[in-house]
C-alpha cells in the first residue's frame, strides 16, 4: 500500500525534479546530504521557478504601458535586440534538445517582449508598423525553428546573443541617461529579470553543461544589473518632475 501511494509522488518527482538514483538516495537510503543530487534538485527547482516567474515577469511592464498610454523612455531598438537574443537562445536549446526547464522562460519572455514592442509602436502612433512588426517577427520565428534553418545558423545566432544583449541594454541605459529618468520602465520587471538571469547561470551550467549558454547569462546578468542600478538611481525622478525642472 505504501509503495502504491508513493507511485504518483515518485512519478512527479522523477518527471520534474530528480533522476531515479537521487530518488533512491533520498527516500530509500535517507541520504539527504548527497551533494550531486542536491545540486540537481536545486537546479531543477530553480529552472521551474524561473519558468513560472517568466509567465508574469514582464506583465508589470505591459500593464504600466497600457495604464500610462505612453511608451516614453522605452527604446524599440533595445526591444528588437532583446528579441533577437531570446529567439537565438530558444532555437539553440530546441536544436540541442535541452530540457524545457533549462530554457522554457524564453518562450514566455518572447511573447511578452513582442507585446511590449507592439505597444511601443502603438503609443507612438505607428499601429500599422506595430502590426507589421508582429507579422514579420512570428514569420521569422517559424523559419528559424523549422528544419529549413541549418544548425550552423542557429549556433551563430546564439553566439551573437552576447553582443546583442550588451548593445540592447546599453541603448536602453543610454536612453535612460539622456532622459534623466527611466520613463515607463517597470522596476518590478527589471528586478525580476536581473534575479532570473543570475539564477540561470547556475541552472545552465548544471543542466546543459554548455559554456556558451552560461556565458550568455553572465553577460545578461551584468547588463540587467546596469538597468536595475539606473532604476534605483532615478527612483524619485519621473518624467513630469524632469519637465518641471526644465
Amino acid at each position: 500500500m505504501a509503495t502504491s501511494a508513493m507511485d504518483p509522488i515518485k512519478g512527479f518527482l522523477l518527471a520534474y525534479f530528480m533522476p531515479e538514483k537521487c530518488f533512491d538516495e533520498f527516500f530509500l537510503n535517507f541520504n539527504f546530504l548527497d551533494v550531486p543530487c542536491l545540486k540537481i534538485v536545486l537546479s531543477k527547482g530553480l529552472g521551474i521557478g524561473i519558468i513560472l516567474g517568466s509567465v508574469m515577469v514582464k506583465l508589470p511592464q505591459v500593464f504600466k504601458l497600457i495604464g500610462a498610454k505612453s511608451a516614453e523612455g522605452l527604446s524599440f531598438n533595445s526591444i528588437l535586440l532583446e528579441l533577437f537574443a531570446i529567439t537565438g537562445t530558444m532555437a539553440y536549446c530546441i536544436a540541442h534538445n535541452f530540457p524545457f526547464s533549462a530554457w522554457g522562460e524564453a518562450l514566455f519572455l518572447m511573447l511578452q517582449t513582442v507585446a511590449i514592442g507592439f505597444l511601443i509602436q502603438h503609443y507612438r502612433g505607428n499601429t500599422v508598423i506595430g502590426v507589421g512588426f508582429l507579422v514579420l517577427y512570428f514569420t521569422m520565428v517559424c523559419i528559424v525553428l523549422s528544419p529549413l534553418t541549418p544548425l550552423s545558423v542557429v549556433i551563430t545566432m546564439q553566439a551573437s546573443n552576447m553582443p546583442a544583449v550588451i548593445v540592447g541594454r546599453l541603448i536602453q541605459a543610454g536612453t535612460n541617461y539622456t532622459n534623466g529618468h527611466t520613463g515607463q520602465l517597470s522596476a518590478i520587471s527589471i528586478f525580476l529579470l536581473f534575479a532570473g538571469s543570475l539564477a540561470r547561470i547556475f541552472t545552465s551550467v548544471q543542466e546543459t553543461g554548455d559554456s556558451l549558454m552560461a556565458l550568455t547569462y553572465v553577460i545578461s546578468s551584468c547588463c540587467n544589473g546596469l538597468i536595475a542600478a539606473q532604476v534605483l538611481y532615478y527612483w524619485n525622478c519621473t518624467p513630469s518632475l524632469k519637465k518641471k525642472e526644465q
